[in-house]
């Protein structure tokens, strides 16, 4: 409809420099024949002007209803948006508390591992230490003599167990329960090792760390 209203213009843009060019023919000098030509222009031109604003007003109505469906396409536009920036922020936090846990976790197994395996080394050590340094029997029949669960635990299980419950104090005081040889046997292969200050306490040597 615009193209049309263009070309139109045109045409009477043309036909007006036309008359422009051309001289007045004098077509009566009557009045009323005058008056009547003047009033078929006029009314020429009139329909021509209303067909011009018709035309304009149909093409600002549409106008009018495309900037209206523009306008609701950017309003959902903008709701989509919002919503995704919403989703965004709450997979973010999820990610985030995702991680946390998950290094928690590991941090927990990885705990567990290394305990298990403090546990296993300092089991070997004290089967090691029964195995090539037993305490020395009183007699043959204390050979033959079945241990019995009360017995007072050897020294170097005790090294162990002190040195598992309380790591950061793991040293015995030496008494008459110790015998002597045997503890100067430890001392010696490196097994346990003197407190520096207090040389009647020991501690079993931190093989595991």
């Amino acid at each position: 409809m615009l193209s049309l209203l263009t070309m139109r213009v045109k045409a009477l843009t043309a036909e007006y420099n036309q008359w422009q060019k051309r001289s007045p023919e004098i077509i009566s000098t009557n009045p009323d024949v005058l008056v009547a030509l003047g009033k078929e222009e006029l009314q020429k031109v009139d329909h021509d002007l209303e067909m011009v604003l018709s035309t304009v007003q149909s093409k600002n109505k549409k106008l009018k209803e495309d900037v209206k469906r523009e306008q609701q396409w950017l309003d959902e536009q903008q709701q989509l948006v919002d919503a995704l920036d919403v989703t965004h922020e709450e997979m973010k936090n999820q990610v985030v508390q995702f991680s946390e846990k998950r290094a928690l976790q590991e941090m927990k197994s990885k705990m567990l591992k290394i305990r298990a395996y403090k546990e296993e080394l300092l089991s070997a050590l004290g089967e090691f230490l029964e195995e090539h340094f037993p305490l020395p029997e009183e007699d043959e029949s204390a050979k033959k003599k079945k241990k019995s669960p009360a017995e007072e635990p050897t020294v170097q299980l005790r090294l162990i167990n002190r040195l598992m419950s309380t790591p950061h104090e793991p040293y015995l005081t030496i008494n008459d329960s110790f015998w002597p040889p045997y503890v100067e046997l430890l001392l010696r292969y490196g097994i346990a090792l003197r407190h520096a200050e207090d040389p009647s306490r020991i501690r079993l040597e931190a093989f595991h760390q």
